[in-house]
Parts: C-alpha cells; structure tokens; sequence
C-alpha cells in the first residue's frame, strides 16, 4: 500500500501514530521528539497525504477528515516541519514540488487589480476578528523582543521604535508607509516628531479604521491614508518604510517595486523595508497556504532582494535579520486566537477557525523549523544617508525607551 511505503521513510525524530480510514494502525517512531496520534477519516487521503502532504494535511485538518486523537495541532505539524527532509525524498512530492517551481511566475503575478483583490482575500475580513487575536495597536507584523518577558504590546511597541530608530526623523521630513495597515505605524511616527506622513493600503476595511483613528488622535492635519497602489504615488518623500507587504509583491516586480522607491526617494532619502524572507534559494509559497491565506504571497530569498536593488542601482545600507522573532509573536497570536475561539467560530464557523488554527500554528512551526526569517533592510540612493556605524540605532532607541518610561511615570 503507497501510505506504507510512505510512512516507512517519514522517521527521523517524534513518533506518529497513523490511524488510516481502514481502521489499521501505523506506528512511526524516530529519536525523541515530538508525538502525536492522528486519524483518517477519507481513503482519498492514502494517496493525497504522499502526493502533496503540505496541501492535503492542511485540507484535511480543517474539513474535519483528519483528526488528532493525541497531542495537539502543534505537535502534529512540528512533527510534519521536523521529518520534512524525508517526506521530500519522495518521487510524487518532488514532481508536485517541480511543477509548482515551473509556475511560480504566474503564482507571483500581481498586477494592480490582482494584488487588490489578494489584499481584500485576507485583510478586507471581519474587523472584529484583528481585534481578537492582534494586539491594542493591530500591529500584524512580526514584533521585536527585547526581553523573554515581554508581552505582545511590548513587543510591537518596541517593533515601531526599532523602526523608527532606522528612519532617523526630523521636523518638517515627508514619510511615506507603504502598506500601512491599520495605520499603527503612520500614527506612532507623526506622534514622535512634527512630520507628515502618508499611508497607503489596497484594503477598504484598513483604509477605514486608519482614517478614523487618525482623526481621534486629532492627527488627521499631519497623517492621511490613501486608498490607493503604491505604484500610484508621485511626488517624493524624505523617508519611505513597509512593513508585512513586501511579501505580496512577487518577485517578478522586485524591479517595479525598487524602482518606485528611486523614484519616490531624494537624493540624501532613507527607505526602510521589513519582509519575511527566506534562509535559502529563491523558491514557492506553501500550496496550502498560497491557496487559503495568502493568494499571490511569496517570501523571498535574500538573493532576490538584493539582485533586484542593485539594478535599481540603490545602496543597502543596513541589513538586519530578526530570525525566532517572528516565532514568538505568531506563538502570542495562536494563543489570543484560541483564547477567544468561540467568539470567532460565530463571526464564521468551525471550518475558519480550523483554517486559522493551521496557519498560525504552521507558520510558527515554519520560523522555529524551516526556512522562514524576517529581514529589515535600509536602502539609500546615497551612501552618506546614514552615520557609517550603527551606533546612532541603539542610542535613540534606549534615549526613547527611557522618555516613553518617563511619560508613562507622570500619567500614572
């Protein structure tokens, strides 16, 4: 039988416990690791799970045709994200996994209306539902932790302020956030220095909660949020930063991408770009994933990025990588999720909150596991943008830690 085959060669580390549709038993055990026992409840599934095991477990995890009988959801897909070397051994699986190579372009294709229809899959969902699991700010990004005790606020708050270090402000500079979200970020950075800031987003739900909240912190005068593609935007800007949306790009229109920011950048400009990424050869986004989550979403290869930037002829003049960050923050995410699961399986149904449950755990998995990390990447027109040491990072991040903590002191 080809799920015998199969289980035969997935054995690395953990133990599985396979109940297949026909009632028998598979046991799969490695060195210590993480264990789990898991039923299924469709034949389709023997052949599926060897074919195309990143999509069909996914799948049938949220349609209810394959349940854990022991363990938890993580450990399932830890279990899956450990022992994945072996599954690619696989003929069928390298097949799938060439095929999805060989059209990858199309996958990434984003021309404007596409990528605003890709944005409202995703962010145009229940408003209630960010409020559930995000955190006070909705910042839906990976957050920064400077300490193991942090909690989630504390980390996204350090997240901006890590940012906003790199951007180096000024009174009277034009700042441009493209992909601006909830509007977050825009807010935190007129709120540090008498700038002007623009934000533009692709989704309508965004727009709207962005406007409103910039006009009931009575910012409305120095923030706006434009319903709008960033390859729209004319004009220039003395600081350009986008966090969490260059991973709907596609690498296709890396070239597009950079060169809007020569366009929109002065001569003496800074731009700052936080993206997911990978730690290995340009590749493709999850099946699963790319189909339920993220349409036209694909996280790039260092590679990419950097060829792309230097025929834009642009200068990278700081790079950071931020590897378990991102780890910890989906971990909170999952946990606030599950906190309130009931209160979303009424905004939707059981079938969401399994699909939900599959990506944020799964993408944890991927950052603690896999290939996944986060980047910052400061990118100039001009070397002398910036000081040549990163000294002048750290010390206005602890000079604003210290007068947030100050500010905070007198209020209380």
């Amino acid at each position: 039988m080809i799920l015998d085959w199969a289980l035969g060669k997935v054995a690395s580390a953990g133990r599985l416990t396979l109940i297949d549709a026909n009632g028998r038993t598979h046991r799969i055990e490695g060195a210590p690791g993480p264990e789990c026992a898991v039923r299924l409840h469709d034949r389709r599934l023997h052949r599926q799970l060897v074919t195309n095991p990143w999509l069909r477990v996914g799948e049938a995890y949220m349609e209810g045709t394959l349940t854990i009988e022991e363990g938890t959801l993580g450990d399932l897909i830890e279990y899956c994200c450990i022992n994945s070397r072996d599954a690619e051994d696989n003929p069928a699986f390298r097949l799938s996994q060439w095929l999805s190579r060989r059209t990858r372009w199309l996958q990434q294709h984003n021309p404007i209306g596409r990528a605003r229809r890709n944005v409202a899959h995703h962010y145009d969902l229940s408003d209630t539902l960010y409020d559930l699991f995000l955190d006070r700010d909705r910042q839906y990004s990976c957050a920064y932790f400077t300490d193991d005790t942090n909690t989630l606020e504390e980390a996204q708050e350090n997240k901006k302020r890590h940012l906003a270090a790199k951007l180096r402000l000024r009174p009277g500079l034009r700042v441009l956030d493209i992909g601006s979200g909830w509007g977050g970020l825009a807010l935190y950075l007129a709120g540090l220095d008498d700038v002007d800031v623009t934000g533009v987003t692709l989704s309508q739900e965004q727009h709207g909660v962005a406007e409103r909240r910039a006009a009931e912190a009575g910012l409305s005068g120095r923030v706006r949020f434009m319903l709008e593609d960033y390859r729209h935007r004319t004009g220039q800007y003395d600081r350009i930063v986008s966090v969490g949306m260059f991973e709907h790009v596609g690498a296709r229109h890396y070239r597009e991408f950079f060169a809007k920011l020569r366009e929109l950048l002065p001569e003496d400009g800074v731009a700052l770009l936080h993206s997911i990424g990978r730690m290995e050869p340009p590749g493709t986004t999850s099946a699963w994933l790319r189909k339920y989550i993220f349409p036209g979403g694909y996280t790039p290869a260092m590679s990419e990025v950097l060829a792309a930037l230097e025929r834009e002829r642009l200068y990278v003049t700081d790079i950071e990588i931020l590897r378990l960050h991102y780890a910890k923050t989906l971990a909170h995410w999952h946990q606030r999720f599950q906190d309130n699961r009931s209160r979303i399986c009424d905004l939707y149904d059981e079938r969401f909150c399994r699909m939900w449950e599959f990506y944020l755990k799964g993408c944890e998995m991927a950052f603690r596991y896999w290939n996944q990390m986060v980047f910052q990447m400061q990118i100039a027109r001009n070397q002398d943008a910036v000081p040549l040491t990163r000294d002048y990072i750290t010390d206005w991040e602890r000079a604003q830690t210290a007068a947030e903590a100050r500010r905070a002191e007198i209020a209380a």
